[in-house]
């Protein structure tokens, strides 16, 4: 069964390295055609330093290579799955179609699973997503990540063609739950970011994990996700590490905020617009969403670092499991 990749950014391009090392046929497509020749030309990413590009993996900047592929992994960022899903409608409709992004679209407030559901009726979708670093992925080190699809025969599939050697995929019906998971665990990121940052220390960022999870949970269940999804690897063991690494660009970014450092505009960071979008879809709906609306005050100017650790920390006292 053949893999496009469509997305050669980083985790792109560390999928489509591990896939072509695993025996799948494989074929990489980015937009920049001057990419794809250096790609071509060196068997290397300069997005992806030190992991070079099996001989197997073709690379390419004709869509209709890759899209003529029988899976096709959708890894841009989730505000740009729009305009990929529209200007390419005819050729990615009715196909097999896993997104590898994480977010949720400013506009719509769907995941990407929604969004392409949305936009491409006809297609069948899945999200692959959990915590991983694209350079692990691509030198080959251990993984684990969530497929989710609602479709139980197609997910089994799916799990089969994409598990590589360094790769293994855990198989959920949850779309939702997967979905906001990897969205929301951006968010949390930021702020445990910002909380190191600024000094706090890991006491402090324990907590904040400890209450962003609930706050994830929240939003999740209230979309009908199912609990025990936000505990697996898409939920719980991508906050785990988004949270505790540098190896995170919205810890990163986090970090930045906290030290009131600027940061590196042309790197993206999903978690500033998911904040955003889910701050807006939990005021709808009357979902609490403290953390999040402290990030997105920060990330608006209204309240600097130690105002938002302020706000949260005078909220009103009470049981553990009711706040």
């Amino acid at each position: 069964m053949s893999v496009g990749v469509l997305g050669a950014g980083a985790f792109g391009t560390a999928l489509a390295i591990s896939l072509a090392r695993g025996g799948a046929e494989t074929v990489l497509w980015a937009r920049d055609a001057d990419l794809v020749q250096t790609m071509a030309e060196t068997r290397a990413n300069p997005r992806l330093p030190g992991a070079p590009l099996p001989e197997t993996l073709r690379v390419t900047a004709d869509i209709r290579t890759a899209t003529a592929c029988d899976i096709l992994l959708v890894v841009v960022p989730t505000q740009k799955v729009r305009d990929l899903a529209v200007q390419y409608r005819d050729m990615l409709d009715g196909k097999t179609l896993v997104a590898c992004c994480k977010g949720i679209e400013l506009t719509s407030h769907l995941g990407p699973v929604a969004l392409l559901d949305s936009l491409l009726p006809h297609a069948r979708t899945a999200i692959l997503t959990g915590p991983s670093f694209a350079h692990d992925i691509a030198i080959g080190l251990p993984t684990a990540l969530t497929l989710a699809c609602a479709d139980e025969v197609l997910g089994e599939a799916l799990q089969t063609a994409l598990t590589t050697p360094n790769l293994r995929l855990y198989r959920t019906t949850d779309t939702v739950g997967a979905e906001l998971g990897g969205a929301l665990k951006n968010v949390m990121a930021i702020a445990a970011g910002a909380c190191m940052g600024a000094g706090l220390g890991d006491s402090a960022r324990a907590a904040l994990m400890t209450r962003g999870y609930a706050e994830m949970t929240r939003m999740a269940a209230a979309l009908g996700a199912q609990p025990e999804t936000l505990a697996g690897l898409s939920g719980f063991g991508d906050l785990v590490l988004t949270c505790t690494s540098e190896g995170s660009r919205n810890y990163r970014f986090g970090l930045s905020l906290g030290r009131g450092e600027d940061f590196d505009p042309s790197v993206t960071v999903e978690g500033a617009a998911t904040a955003r979008a889910a701050l807006a879809w939990a005021q709808d709906h009357d979902i609490d969403m403290p953390i999040t609306r402290a990030i997105t005050a920060l990330l608006d100017g209204e309240l600097d670092v130690t105002e938002a650790v302020q706000a949260l920390l005078s909220r009103p006292l009470r049981p553990e499991q009711e706040d």
